[in-house]
């Protein structure tokens, strides 16, 4: 199935990924390259943009909300081994990513994560715990860099050109 994510016909694309279980807004775009591992965990809102070569890891559900404009090679994670388990045990928790949030290229969210409404990730942050709303996070691991200034956000995305 990650080879249809190559196809360069947004709209095939985006059939694909649909009939495989991912639920997706309308005005919602999925980037060339992106891969999905248990598709059906994965909800993302309306106006949402993925950016190409993401990785969204779906083996605990994965909920994206509305106008989230997610950048290149953005890995999500929810499943992990526990290192202390004889067994090498899987842990598997959901991540949510509320409405307006901005995750820079390469950055990785961890399992268990929440990021709040309107919250910036850097560029290659790696998120292992909770981002309150309208905070910008950057690091390893990611740390609060200050909180945004605006009060009210509406603006909407959803654009696709036909090799992105």
């Amino acid at each position: 199935m990650w080879l249809l994510g190559y196809v360069p016909l947004h709209w095939f694309r985006r059939l694909v990924f649909t009939l495989a279980g991912v639920k997706l807004g309308q005005k919602s775009t999925i980037h060339i390259g992106c891969r999905f591992y248990e598709p059906k965990n994965v909800l993302i809102g309306e106006g949402t943009i993925i950016g190409d070569h993401a990785t969204l890891d779906g083996r605990a559900p994965i909920t994206i909300g509305n106008h989230v404009d997610m950048a290149s090679e953005v890995m999500i994670f929810n499943s992990q081994h526990d290192i202390d388990s004889e067994g090498f045990d899987p842990i598997e928790k959901p991540v949510t990513i509320e409405d307006y949030v901005f995750v820079g290229p390469r950055a990785i969210i961890l399992p268990g994560v929440t990021i709040g409404k309107g919250a910036v990730i850097a560029a290659a942050a790696v998120v292992t715990k909770d981002v309150p709303a309208m905070t910008v996070v950057g690091g390893v691991p990611a740390r609060e860099i200050r909180k945004r200034n605006v009060r009210e956000l509406n603006y909407r995305l959803g654009r696709f050109r036909l090799f992105q």
